[in-house]
């Protein structure tokens, strides 16, 4: 029996972004890990909702802020925005190169 309509491009829309999807979830990691290190440093999160979500518990309050992400990232897949999701990769990229840097900055050999 064939998928429903609805269903098969749903899964079409998710076999042509699949990679992008992947890249994005690698670049949250990436964030998520090299956010860490730099609060460890002493630097402070710049973006007032995420302090906000950091309040109670730092590494509770960043893991919802990644779930919050992946949540919006498959959004924009499913309501046929996924070419979005270059973008927002392209933006996460230059937020982990921005991390690594203050952290080079800050702690210089």
């Amino acid at each position: 029996m064939p998928l429903p309509r609805r269903i098969t491009l749903v899964l079409d829309s998710f076999s042509a972004i699949g990679p992008q999807l992947l890249v994005f979830l690698y670049l949250q990691v990436l964030d998520f890990l090299t956010t860490m290190v730099g609060i460890k440093y002493g630097f402070a999160e710049s973006s007032p909702f995420i302090r906000w979500l950091m309040h109670g518990n730092q590494t509770t309050g960043l893991a919802e802020s990644k779930l919050v992400a992946v949540g919006l990232a498959l959004l924009c897949v499913l309501v046929d925005r996924g070419h979005l999701v270059r973008w927002i990769n392209c933006w996460y990229a230059a937020l982990v190169v921005w991390n690594l840097v203050l952290m080079w900055a800050a702690h210089p050999k």
